[in-house]
C-alpha cells in the first residue's frame, strides 16, 4: 500500500513586503492555537489564517486575503495576501504572555464600590403649591379638607358639621393646610402690591418701548418711503421696457404672459400712487 504524502503549500507566490515576525506582535494580536493558527493582518486589520506547511523546506504564509466583505463584485486583494511569518514564538510562550497581559488588566480594575446617591423623599403636595397660590384659594382648600376629613372638623351625633377642629388635633395635609391659609393670608397684601409694582413697571417699559419705535421711524420714515418709491419705479420702468415692440432685443410674448405683464404693471402702478400719497 502507498504509503499517504505530506501536504505542502501549493502556491509558491510570495508577497513583497518584509517578513512579519511574530514576537514583534502583541499576545492579542496573534492566535498560536494548533486548531486555527492566525493573526491579525498589519495592511487590512483582519484576521487571516496562516497556512503552515508540513516540509522543512517551506515556510508560514498568510493565505491570500481581500480587503472587501464576502460577495464583492471584483474584489481587490491585500498587499498582506502570501506575506511570510516566522512563527518564532512557541505556544506555551504565547499562552504564558496572554494570561500574564490579562491578569495585569484585571489588577488596574478597580474593586471599589461605587454607592449611589440615597434617594430624597419627595416633597408633599401642599408643599409644592405653596407659593402658587393666593390667600382666597389657601383659604378655600382648607375649608374643602376641613369638610371632607373627619379628624379636622367637629360633627355632632347626626354627623352635620360645627365646626373646624384644632390644629393640634388634625392629620398632617390639615395642619399644612391651615399653615398654608395661615401664611398667605399675612404675606397676601405685600405680595399683591409687589405684583402691583411688577405690572406698572411692565406698562412703563412697554410705553417707552412703543415711544422709542415711534421715534425711530419718523427718523428714518422719509429714506425708507423714498426707497420703496424708487423700487416701485425701477421695477415698473423694467417691465415697461419688455413690453416696447420698438426695441430689436423684445421678447416675443403670447397673449398671456402679455396679459400677465399687464396685471403687474397695474399693480406696481397703484403701489407707486400710494406712496406718493404717503409722502
Amino acid at each position: 500500500m502507498s504509503r499517504e504524502r505530506k501536504r505542502r503549500a501549493r502556491s509558491r507566490t510570495r508577497s513583497h513586503l518584509d517578513a512579519l515576525v511574530i514576537s514583534t506582535l502583541q499576545p492579542h494580536e496573534y492566535d498560536l492555537d494548533p486548531a486555527c493558527i492566525s493573526l491579525i493582518c498589519p495592511s487590512c486589520r483582519t484576521w487571516v489564517p496562516i497556512r503552515v506547511a508540513q516540509t522543512e523546506r517551506a515556510t508560514a504564509k498568510l493565505v491570500p486575503h481581500h480587503t472587501e466583505p464576502a460577495g464583492t463584485e471584483d474584489p481587490v486583494r491585500c498587499p498582506g495576501s502570501h506575506r511570510l511569518v516566522d512563527i518564532n514564538v512557541t505556544v506555551e510562550r504565547w499562552s504564558q504572555r496572554l494570561t500574564e497581559g490579562i491578569a495585569e488588566t484585571n489588577g488596574r480594575r478597580s474593586n471599589c464600590v461605587t454607592r449611589k446617591p440615597r434617594a430624597t423623599v419627595a416633597p408633599a403636595v401642599m408643599q409644592i403649591v405653596g407659593g402658587l397660590v393666593d390667600d382666597k384659594t389657601a383659604r378655600k382648600l382648607d375649608e374643602a379638607h376641613i369638610k371632607g376629613c373627619s379628624p379636622c372638623s367637629v360633627r355632632d351625633d347626626d354627623g352635620t358639621f360645627l365646626r373646624a377642629a384644632d390644629v393640634e388635633s388634625r392629620c398632617a395635609d390639615g395642619r399644612r393646610l391651615a399653615q398654608l391659609a395661615a401664611h398667605t393670608k399675612r404675606v397676601g397684601p405685600a405680595r399683591r402690591k409687589a405684583q402691583m409694582e411688577r405690572e406698572e413697571w411692565s406698562d412703563r417699559w412697554e410705553r417707552g418701548r412703543r415711544l422709542l419705535h415711534q421715534v425711530l421711524w419718523h427718523q428714518h420714515a422719509k429714506a425708507v418711503g423714498d426707497a420703496d418709491a424708487q423700487r416701485v419705479d425701477d421695477a415698473l420702468t423694467a417691465v415697461i421696457q419688455t413690453l416696447n415692440p420698438h426695441k430689436p432685443e423684445a421678447p416675443q410674448l403670447t397673449d398671456w404672459e402679455r396679459a400677465e405683464l399687464m396685471g403687474v404693471i397695474a399693480l406696481l402702478a397703484t403701489q407707486k400712487e400710494q406712496l406718493e400719497r404717503r409722502r
